[in-house]
């Protein structure tokens, strides 16, 4: 998320969640980060006094910046820049996850708009308390505004919503209802019973209420006059949910005239995105450069009102101008920003440790290295129809995802380049901060950095090998010494990454990689695009039978991987499995399908490690080592920032000096 979203799961089935804060848990054992596992988990910093007022800055990671006010994103709009650093400040929501003084990935009721879910009927009932809190325009939260989201997930959600899964959010959702609109209950029924742990933070967690001044199809309509948010859905609500969704997005950002979320130079000036339920309203959109200028919202209804009187983020094209816009300091300079790895010194304690600080930096703020909830990779489009249609073939051969993965020297990647802050990622679990779902297994590597390794996959399934040049394949055909079905004779093993630009840690793991892969035989064009670019490119294509001119895309690394968020329980549904909506190399797997539903519905530990440790072998994208999300430096002069949060949750209204 990081496309995000998203960044992904247990319980016991038919158990109600009562408590407000608890542990994501596999039988006895619990995840629970703490001072001896993260080193986000200090003491909160507080100030001796605490000052009201004051402007805080906020450094956007380079080449980073929003472009999707409207909190139902496709995928190519899904990243934590658009959700949980820009529109959580304004649209809450219904469930908040991530404790503000620590960094654990958890249930906090507290800040949620909703009490926890009370589950019944061996979990296929859910029932959702509302808290009354309100909208800017004095609109109370009620049933009518999580209906509006039902509706519209109902509606747009398969083709529309980035955490689709087939089968689950909202397939599996039978009905839905409430007392009236304005009441503040809404009852849930799903067609069967699920882990309820699993349905709070992998389902519950992706609703956002929405105020009825979003139900419209223009700007002069009557708040609900869309008739989205309506108490049952039939198909006139769809019909109109279609309509409602097509303005409020512009089309997903195609429109010819967008005046919606499409438009970016009219975000800080549409009345419609000033309704909103969060501690912020923005008051200032740079349109060209993406620089974003909040000021407190006097009608949030949450525990905490901002300290500051202004919180700006601020973008940079490259992580050069960052670095030296922290250095310079001042008063007018950054109150958080990130050092790039290149100018840290290299830190040799053990993962999660902090070393020394940037010289030029050192007396003016505190390093605080971050590690997210998440995990690193990127993926092959396994129904490309690059290189004359035989790409896709290609990907889909385990022995070269086998090959491909062995040419990643992880370890020598988080030294060299993240400067010692980093960790590896085997499988679709993260090894740190340390937690109870990571197998013995999925702890280690399976793919091992090894050129030899990897030629020897390759000539062995029919390829001639040119070491520093372009291998090709010499044995068509489907037997076991073959290069493998719809692979041509003379098919070259010659592809193209686009990633994110702007951050040299990126560009030289890129380039580490390549030139390992070049020792094998692989030739990688490699190309730097703006995050958005490539994450706009890397959406999910047709059947692999379906010739289609968009499926050209073979690689795509926009540097993040996904964080599990809004699906906090690693079970990869949203990622992994066939046909969702962050799926983004279209992986197709009849047995990790079987297991990431076994993940859903049960709380067995022993299905979670069948499905971790099935596709940590199965190479579904390539693993790449996670450097620590961000070295962050925050400024000696302000607090209430640390512990920074895994989920990265961005919450300036605990923030003061």
């Amino acid at each position: 998320m990081r496309t995000k979203r998203k960044l992904s799961k247990f319980a016991v089935v038919g158990t109600a969640v009562t408590s407000a804060v608890f542990v994501l848990a596999i039988g006895a054992t619990s995840f629970a980060s703490s001072s001896k596992t993260s080193p986000n988990s200090a003491t909160l910093t507080k100030a001796p006094a605490i000052k009201m007022g004051g402007t805080a800055m906020w450094a956007l990671p380079p080449s980073v910046t929003p472009n999707w006010i409207f909190p139902f994103a496709s995928l190519s709009y899904f990243s934590t820049y658009n959700l949980t650093d820009f529109q959580y400040l304004m649209y809450r929501p219904l469930y908040w996850f991530g404790q503000i003084s620590s960094s654990n990935p958890t249930f906090d009721e507290q800040l949620s708009l909703a009490a926890a879910p009370v589950y019944s009927d061996g979990g296929k009932t859910i029932s959702i308390s509302l808290k009354g809190w309100k909208f800017s325009n004095g609109q109370v939260v009620d049933a009518q505004s999580v209906l509006f989201w039902l509706n519209m997930m109902k509606d747009e959600g398969p083709t529309e919503w980035a955490g689709y899964a087939p089968g689950l959010w909202p397939d599996n959702l039978v009905s839905w209802s409430a007392p009236s609109l304005t009441s503040l209950s809404v009852t849930l029924h799903m067609n069967a019973a699920y882990a309820t742990q699993w349905m709070l933070y992998n389902q519950l967690s992706e609703i956002t209420a929405m105020p009825e001044a979003w139900d419209v199809t223009s700007l002069t309509g009557a708040p609900g006059s869309g008739g989205c948010g309506k108490l049952v859905y039939t198909k006139a609500v769809a019909a109109a949910c279609t309509k409602v969704w097509t303005f409020d997005t512009d089309n997903n950002g195609k429109s010819k005239s967008p005046h919606m979320a499409g438009d970016l130079a009219t975000y800080a000036t549409n009345p419609l995105w000033k309704v909103g339920d969060g501690p912020w309203t923005l008051s200032a959109f740079n349109s060209s450069n993406g620089e974003a200028t909040f000021v407190p919202n006097p009608a949030y209804s949450g525990p905490q009102k901002p300290y500051l009187s202004k919180f700006i983020e601020v973008p940079f094209l490259s992580d050069t101008s960052e670095f030296a816009a922290l250095a310079a300091g001042g008063s007018s300079g950054l109150q958080e920003g990130y050092a790039p790895a290149q100018n840290i010194p290299l830190n040799n304690g053990p993962v999660g440790s902090t070393g020394a600080n940037a010289p030029q930096l050192s007396s003016n703020y505190n390093l605080v290295p971050t590690y997210i909830w998440g995990i690193n990779y990127f993926p092959e489009n396994f129904n490309s129809i690059g290189d004359n249609g035989a790409a896709g073939a290609i990907f889909r051969q385990l022995y070269f995802r086998q090959a491909l993965q062995e040419g990643v020297d992880q370890t020598g990647i988080i030294r060299a380049v993240d400067k010692g802050y980093g960790i590896p990622t085997y499988g679709p679990v993260p090894v740190y901060p340390k937690n109870s779902f990571i197998s013995a297994q999925e702890s280690h590597n399976l793919y091992p950095y090894s050129i030899s390794a990897g030629k020897k996959l390759l000539s062995s399934h029919g390829w001639t090998i040119h070491s520093g040049g372009t291998d090709t394949c010499a044995s068509p055909g489907t037997g076991p010494s073959d290069c493998g079905a719809g692979i041509p004779k003379g098919a070259p093993l010659s592809f193209t990454e686009p990633y994110a630009s702007g951050a040299a840690a990126i560009t030289e793991t890129v380039d580490a990689e390549t030139s390992a892969w070049s020792q094998m035989g692989i030739n990688i064009t490699s190309k730097a695009e703006p995050f958005d670019t490539v994450i706009g490119s890397a959406t999910p294509c047709p059947s692999a039978t379906v010739a289609k001119s968009a499926c050209t895309w073979e690689m795509a690394n926009w540097g993040g991987g996904w964080e599990y968020s809004p699906d906090y329980l690693p079970t990869g549904e949203e990622i992994f499995a066939t046909g969702a909506g962050s799926n983004s190399g279209s992986y197709n797997d009849a047995t990790n399908n079987s297991l990431i539903r076994l993940t859903n519905t049960s709380s067995k530990p022993a299905y979670f490690t069948q499905f971790e440790n099935y596709l940590q072998k199965e190479l579904p994208v390539v693993w790449q080592p996670e450097p620590a999300y961000q070295l962050v430096e925050i400024s000696k002069a302000i607090h209430g920032i640390t512990p920074v949060n895994a989920l990265e949750n961005l919450t300036p209204e605990y923030w003061h000096y």
